[in-house]
């Protein structure tokens, strides 16, 4: 984090609407969607008071690595070999997530239940089809203390959306997502991918801030965010 906090000295120490200008220069800006090429880890500490966080983080289970092997299969494309998904984020940027924003949506939090408090409320995207390889559902924790809730939409229908990244949601889930959370204006995506949470931000008329490590993946989530027709 030494880089961070070099970065903190060049602005004011006072804090920071979420939507404000930021000593880096954005790869996307319009219409209240903002987002960031570079490393998570040096944006947030510049960030607070976001809404929601709403977010997909890399889980650590060699995805970028499956990409290539199906590039061309099902919808997959591949953008050459980064190790994105060679590891979990690590525990300070849990921490850094969690302290900026009031509420949390963090999809795949099976994978990262050490590191997060215990929750009454999880979401779950079934696929609506059992394959013996592919998992069947997918799991998001959240921060209510509500009762749990699922989500059915299949995983043709999400193809649908076009698959640009190894992990990338439908936006239809994503959606889904802010209506169990109506008062939140404001959303942070530390790992925004193809974009997916900012199309369905801007959908709802609605302010985000994504941060994005990989260039290709900005380059594929702008083009979906300066779309006519987003999907």
């Amino acid at each position: 984090m030494e880089d961070s906090k070099a970065l903190q000295t060049d602005v004011n120490a006072a804090p920071l609407h979420p939507i404000v200008r930021l000593p880096f220069t954005p790869f996307y800006d319009d219409g209240g969607i903002t987002l960031y090429h570079a490393d998570n880890r040096q944006v947030m500490p510049f960030l607070e008071g976001f809404d929601l966080l709403l977010t997909d983080p890399p889980y650590g289970i060699g995805a970028d690595a499956t990409a290539s092997k199906n590039e061309g299969k099902w919808g997959w494309k591949f953008y050459g070999h980064s190790n994105w998904d060679s590891e979990r984020p690590p525990q300070s940027s849990f921490h850094l997530m969690l302290e900026r924003t009031k509420h949390q949506i963090i999809w795949g939090g099976n994978y990262f239940t050490d590191v997060l408090p215990p929750t009454m409320r999880w979401l779950v995207w079934d696929k609506g089809q059992r394959d013996f390889s592919l998992a069947d559902a997918e799991f998001a924790w959240t921060s209510q203390n509500k009762a749990v809730r699922v989500f059915n939409y299949a995983r043709a229908k999400a193809l649908k959306d076009g698959k640009v990244h190894p992990t990338q949601k439908p936006v239809a889930l994503m959606r889904w997502c802010l209506e169990l959370v109506p008062d939140a204006e404001t959303v942070l995506d530390p790992f925004s991918g193809s974009g997916t949470t900012l199309v369905a931000y801007k959908l709802e008329g609605r302010k985000a801030v994504g941060i994005e490590i990989n260039e290709a993946y900005c380059e594929a989530a702008a083009k979906r965010l300066s779309q006519g027709t987003l999907f």
